[in-house]
């Protein structure tokens, strides 16, 4: 893929990175004045034939929609482009200079609870606005927030994981369903395990974001009580109650996502 021009504009420079949904790469847009970078997320079906093609084409359309439409917030890369090429489907997005949250995170450096407040609120603020737009992102991890360069403010990435919710794919108590379990290890509560992810599924993640900032422990490495299932953390840091039970971090949320905390 090195080099290769796609559409006929975009030129590939560098490979970024792959899992499950495809490749991502970083890409220069030759149609624009400065050649500005981009990024390009090539989404490639695990067959060719035309039935798999079709689903994955409705599909990749719907998730195109609902990335264009989640554009609109600042701190949520644009969908600049969609189309298909060799049947292969290809988003292009936004470039966002910076470094990503995991580097502020190292082992051996523990956050004040006044700054994974301010962590976690940033983080919420955005989440409110994608769960306004009926979507659960699915994937919220260090790795996925990027501290922009150019004012400092975090933005959300990586949304191949995006879950649309609609009416028609709810179950009998109005709760949203899914045939497969999508995250990753240590950010994912039971319910999307088990692959029905809610809204409060994301919180959960930032939750579990905000505990190893303020551990210095990744959360796939804390202990669980056999018990309940929860994980185990305030014996290893000191912190307010009000902090403790999410009360310093609910006012940032709307009224659904809050009782969806509780």
């Amino acid at each position: 893929m090195l080099f290769k021009t796609l559409s006929g504009r975009y030129q590939i420079v560098k490979h970024l990175g792959g899992g499950g949904f495809g490749q991502t790469y970083l890409a220069e847009d030759k149609q624009l004045p400065g050649n500005p970078l981009c990024v390009v997320k090539q989404l490639q079906p695990k067959a060719t034939d035309s039935f798999t093609l079709e689903v994955a084409r409705r599909l990749f359309d719907r998730e195109a929609q609902v990335l264009y439409k989640l554009g609109n917030h600042d701190q949520i890369p644009r969908l600049l482009a969609h189309f298909e090429e060799d049947k292969e489907f290809y988003l292009i997005q936004d470039f966002i200079e910076g470094h990503e949250i995991k580097q502020e995170l190292p082992s051996d450096k523990k956050f004040s609870e006044t700054q994974v407040i301010a962590l976690c609120r940033e983080i919420l603020k955005i989440l409110e606005f994608v769960h306004q737009q009926d979507v659960i992102h699915r994937d919220i991890k260090p790795s996925n927030l990027i501290r922009r360069k150019q004012d400092g403010k975090i933005v959300l990435i990586d949304f191949g994981a995006v879950k649309q919710v609609s009416t028609h794919e709810g179950n009998n108590d109005g709760n949203t369903t899914l045939t497969v379990s999508i995250g990753s290890p240590g950010y994912m509560p039971n319910e999307q395990l088990g692959g029905k992810p809610r809204f409060c599924s994301d919180i959960y993640a930032v939750g579990m974001l905000g505990i190893q900032a303020l551990t210095g422990i990744a959360p796939s490495q804390l202990p669980e009580d056999p018990a309940t299932g929860e994980t185990i953390w305030r014996d290893k840091v000191q912190v307010s109650q009000q902090f403790a039970q999410g009360k310093s971090i609910l006012i940032s949320l709307d009224t659904r996502n809050q009782k969806n905390l509780r």
